[in-house]
């Protein structure tokens, strides 16, 4: 019987990390350079900036798909750095509702319209067809893998 072989660069979760980290370093340099934000930190920035409301950081966690020790450290170093303020909540004294500060959103309104443009840029080569097949294909994985479990 022959066992079955892996082919890293046939590999759907190795293919979707290289095309992630791919993506995710060409905004990054300018968010770090100008900014000296790191991946994690410019992620808790995007998502608060795009919120009309505070989050808690497992708000955050939910939304990013970051895990909770990654969020705590990127808040706290954005809040060290007054991008962010952290409001107790009454009910829960151990969460916080998360904003940015004024400082905060002016990074989010500076590096947005880049980070926008870096997805054109990205998605240049595919029609307007492919590109709303592939948001439609990447949501429904990210559906699914939520209810999938290694056994």
């Amino acid at each position: 019987m022959t066992r079955p072989t892996l082919r890293l660069p046939d590999y759907l979760p190795y293919r979707l990390s290289v095309a992630s980290n791919k993506a995710s370093s060409l905004i990054a340099k300018a968010y770090q350079t100008r900014f000296g934000l790191s991946i994690w930190e410019w992620r808790v920035i995007a998502v608060l900036g795009g919120q009309v409301r505070a989050m808690t950081a497992q708000g955050v966690c939910e939304a990013t798909a970051m895990d909770k020790v990654t969020v705590s450290r990127a808040i706290r170093a954005l809040d060290s750095r007054g991008l962010v303020r952290r409001k107790p909540k009454p009910e829960d004294k151990r969460a916080s509702d998360v904003t940015l500060t004024e400082e905060g959103e002016e990074i989010y309104a500076e590096i947005a319209p880049s980070a926008l443009d870096y997805e054109a840029r990205m998605l240049a080569g595919f029609s307007d067809e492919e590109r709303e097949t592939l948001k439609t294909l990447l949501k429904k994985l990210e559906r699914h893998l939520d209810s999938v479990s290694l056994k």
